[in-house]
């Protein structure tokens, strides 16, 4: 048996490595919207108001994720990145938002963003500041967490800037506690490994047992350089990262930069299924109040997210490269599987990809039903083991599938029930 194959049969098998958080949160990968990627850190509302870091900015995403049918489709969280605090804490020593930019404190914009149906998300870091200098948590970690929890904050995504790799555990477990004891429901997102990865391989039972997502590798950009970045290093560490995730705990391959300007259509397409074939959380970073229709329509994919919030909860791993072609695989709830087909090649026309050439395909004995769901929907029939289906894939596009398998009994088609 080779390395691959033992590495798939255990990924197949395993639970996650160790319990989640028990904060009940997070038992399918979080969707919402998170300002990073896309404003940055834009604090110029005298110059440029509607993309400054303000209150008015995640009102008006707020406004959108419910007029335009983000929420519907499933986005719920509405996430504030670094840059919204004041530059000095209060006379209590608490953080407090620039009074300039969000007039009405964060208190006043989680009202408006339930209001909406919605959930609100803010930003700290376990260091003494945060990666853009804003004051850190680093010795006021049940101060923040009371604070976050009184101003009715639903996820905190914690940072790891501007501490000493040797604390981060340390720090991001004192957060965790104080979270739970606030006795709010507040989801935790991680970047614990991110920083650790460095130095040595992170414990992945105690980010679990911490975490309801984590960040392991650097921040997504606005490029398919930056894409294919992040899935070559997910691939090459899927036999350590993978195991955990799970329901309550998922990785963190970054944003959603589905909308905005570096993506070819191609190329948005083959992150929205990667991400939904890793278990990902789904947090775009883009402009809804400007986004292409086409952008919108693969965002709100309900094929697409129904692979993303799968009940089972296990992450997919790449299964298989060869031919300038990658496969990653999901196993899905129901005997079910989801399988991307990433065409590497970034020249000449559209390529064919062998079904036949995926490692799960023998899932499809006797016989399975194929839905391809990228780059268009088509139903494809009844398929079985020795089916010469070619699929076409352009270049840095991807074709998602999913395949269902089918057996028979008495002369009768009936769809496996089984976990």
């Amino acid at each position: 048996m080779s390395k691959m194959q033992l590495l798939l049969g255990l990924l197949s098998l395993l639970s996650p490595a160790a319990e989640a958080l028990d904060n009940g949160l997070a038992l399918k990968p979080t969707m919402g919207w998170l300002h990073w990627e896309r404003f940055m850190c834009n604090t110029d509302c005298d110059t440029d108001p509607d993309n400054c870091i303000s209150e008015r900015l995640y009102m008006q995403m707020a406004d959108m994720m419910v007029k335009e049918g983000w929420k519907e489709a499933g986005y719920e969280y509405v996430c504030i990145d670094d840059c919204w605090p004041s530059h000095e804490r209060d006379a209590q020593g608490r953080l407090q938002a620039d009074p300039k930019r969000f007039p009405g404190g964060i208190k006043k914009l989680a009202d408006y963003v339930h209001s909406k149906g919605l959930k609100l998300g803010i930003y700290a870091d376990v260091g003494e500041k945060t990666c853009a200098g804003y004051p850190g948590s680093l010795g006021y970690y049940e101060t923040d967490a009371q604070t976050f929890a009184d101003w009715d904050v639903d996820l905190l995504k914690f940072d790891g800037c501007n501490l000493k790799w040797t604390l981060l555990g340390d720090g991001y477990i004192k957060m965790s506690k104080a979270l739970n004891k606030t006795g709010r429901s507040i989801l935790y997102s991680c970047e614990w490994p991110l920083y650790e990865w460095p130095f040595h391989t992170p414990n992945y039972t105690a980010i679990r047992e911490t975490c309801n997502h984590w960040r392991n590798f650097n921040d997504v950009f606005d490029s398919w350089i930056s894409i294919k970045s992040i899935l070559d290093w997910t691939a090459s560490y899927q036999d350590i990262t993978v195991p955990s995730a799970g329901p309550g705990g998922w990785n963190d391959p970054d944003m959603l930069v589905i909308g905005n300007f570096g993506l070819s259509h191609d190329q948005q397409e083959s992150q929205m299924a990667l991400w939904a074939i890793m278990a990902a959380p789904l947090l775009m970073s883009n402009d809804l109040r400007d986004i292409c229709p086409r952008s919108k329509e693969l965002l709100q994919n309900r094929r697409i997210i129904e692979i993303s919030q799968d009940p089972l909860g296990k992450q997919g791993y790449r299964s298989a490269k060869r031919n300038s072609f990658e496969v990653w695989e999901r196993p899905l709830s129901k005997n079910r599987l989801a399988v991307a087909m990433l065409n590497l090649q970034e020249i000449g026309g559209p390529r064919g990809f062998a079904i036949s050439g995926v490692p799960g395909w023998k899932v499809c004995d006797p016989q399975c039903n194929v839905t391809l769901i990228l780059p268009q929907y088509e139903e494809m029939g009844v398929q079985t083991k020795e089916s010469k289906l070619i699929l076409k894939v352009n270049p840095s596009g991807t074709a998602l599938l999913t395949v269902t398998p089918i057996s028979k009994d008495f002369g009768r088609l009936h769809w496996k029930d089984t976990n």
